[in-house]
């Protein structure tokens, strides 16, 4: 299966846009193999960091993980008060204890504007940026999470960090780094 929607400006990333490597991530902030993998992924982009770009997409499983969806929503709300990434930290850490309440916890920590992100919660954009990230996982072939693209092309090994490092030293030794880093 190859990916079908490539890295773009709308996507959330790490790292440069145009790097050697895209990394893809479809997740979901209430899944346990989700947040074991998130450690994982963490170590890669730190050690790849300009050489990468580290890309998450939504994929709230709802029908297993009833907060999944509202994570998600979170997530993109903390984004509009430029704390996207905080908030998705925060929320793997979080993971296993996922809740209304939690959630709403995980914002207060980030001392976010609570009734801008109240409003945000309810923004038909970012409710259509969630679901048009799950609709490009469906169209990927997607249908568990965590679901890995590297350079496009699914990667079905563990998402741990010797199998993901492998792959990417691999990838690079085939196109070489460059330079210029985009955060």
């Amino acid at each position: 299966m190859s990916l079908k929607i490539a890295v773009n400006k709308l996507d959330h990333c790490r790292g440069r846009l145009l790097a050697p490597v895209a990394v893809v991530e479809y997740g979901d902030y209430q899944c346990p193999f989700c947040a074991s993998a998130y450690p994982e992924l963490e170590k890669v982009i730190e050690e790849f960091d300009s050489q990468l770009c580290f890309a998450y997409r939504h994929f709230p499983l709802r029908n297993i993980h009833p907060y999944a969806a509202l994570a998600a929503m979170s997530a993109e709300a903390a984004g509009q008060q430029g704390q996207f990434w905080n908030m998705h930290r925060l929320l793997y850490e979080n993971s296993a204890e996922l809740s209304e309440r939690r959630i709403l916890e995980c914002a207060e920590a980030l001392e976010l504007d609570m009734d801008r992100f109240a409003t945000d919660l309810d923004q038909d954009e970012l409710k259509e940026k969630v679901s048009e990230d799950f609709s490009g996982g469906v169209r990927s072939g997607v249908n568990g999470t965590p679901t890995l693209f590297l350079n496009g092309e699914r990667f079905d090994g563990p998402p741990l960090y010797p199998a993901l490092r492998s792959a990417l030293v691999e990838i690079l030794s085939e196109t070489g780094p460059t330079s210029s880093t985009w955060r």
